[in-house]
């Protein structure tokens, strides 16, 4: 079972009905039980930061995810807002993230993408340049939605999994042990994202 987890932002209701189009067993839940009954996590999200984490400390989420992800190294996989919530800091509100691996979440450089709007949206292609078990089935350079205006800055390269370029190279996601992420849309990723989450739905402690 994995347990998608609703703290107020995200896009839930697509990832569900992806598992579901997979015949994985998946509950959207906020509920402490749920979350800690389940075999994997996600933590999806669309929206600001700052709020992301605000919802996760009042809730008293915060600490049942610790717990369940860095004390009992339950798989999890952050979506979009939701891996960037893994990072130790945001320039978007200027908040601390969860500090699950060794990143910080900043703006895209506006400088460095040769007029391109912000945020990034669309479809890109994606380099994998790790043996990460999601990748497992998946082309060398596979496709996945985007939509952001923040992305990943990596302290130790060794975490990233996967870069995209959108006026220059970003990394796109990442793996920490039982921490994955990505900064892509595997719901929105048609067959792509399919086995994306396919994938994660094997992985066991």
């Amino acid at each position: 079972m994995n347990a998608i987890v609703n703290y107020g932002l995200g896009n839930l209701t697509s990832i569900l009905n992806m598992h579901r189009r997979l015949g994985i067993p998946a509950v959207i839940t906020s509920q402490p039980e749920e979350i800690r009954g389940a075999d994997r996590i996600l933590i999806p999200g669309v929206g600001h930061f700052k709020k992301g984490m605000d919802n996760l400390h009042q809730s008293g989420l915060k600490t049942l995810l610790d717990e369940l992800v860095l004390g009992q190294k339950k798989p999890v996989l952050g979506i979009c807002l939701g891996a960037q919530l893994l990072t130790k800091h945001s320039e978007e509100g200027d908040v601390d993230g969860l500090g699950w691996v060794d990143a910080v979440t900043i703006r895209f450089d506006q400088s460095k993408l040769n007029g391109r709007k912000v945020p990034h949206m669309g479809w890109n292609d994606v380099k994998l340049v790790d043996k990460n078990p999601l990748w497992e089935g998946l082309q060398d350079e596979p496709r996945f939605y985007h939509v952001h205006s923040y992305h990943f800055q990596f302290e130790r390269q060794e975490e990233i999994s996967a870069t995209a370029t959108y006026g220059y190279e970003f990394a796109t996601a990442f793996r920490k042990g039982n921490i994955y992420g990505t900064q892509f849309h595997p719901e929105k990723s048609h067959k792509f994202g399919m086995k994306v989450l396919e994938n994660f739905s094997h992985l066991s402690q």
